[in-house]
């Protein structure tokens, strides 16, 4: 289930980033501390996009040697975050 390389660790440590701060910042708009107009989200969405990529790139370099559990779901969760972004940003117009 754990990841036994440093890639896979990486992988992972970066997706738990995303997830936790992605999740942290729901909870502050949903609670009324902050709003998405805010400039706060605008700082930190690029830090969240650089660290899914390299998680999906670390992931998909470490599923090469390991095919732990937290890898793949690593792997997965990034490339659904990352084909939100695309989607978004091609279909969606704000």
């Amino acid at each position: 289930m754990m990841p036994r390389t440093t890639l896979g660790k990486w992988s992972v440590g970066l997706n738990t980033f995303f997830l936790i701060v992605v999740a942290l910042s729901l909870f502050l708009v949903a609670i009324g501390t902050l709003s998405f107009d805010d400039k706060w989200w605008d700082v930190t969405v690029p830090f969240l996009v650089v660290a899914t990529i390299a998680a999906f790139i670390t992931g998909i370099m470490a599923l090469r040697k390991e095919k732990t559990g937290l890898v793949i779901a690593s792997v997965v969760i990034s490339s659904l975050a990352l084909l939100f972004l695309l989607f978004h940003s091609l279909i969606i117009q704000d």
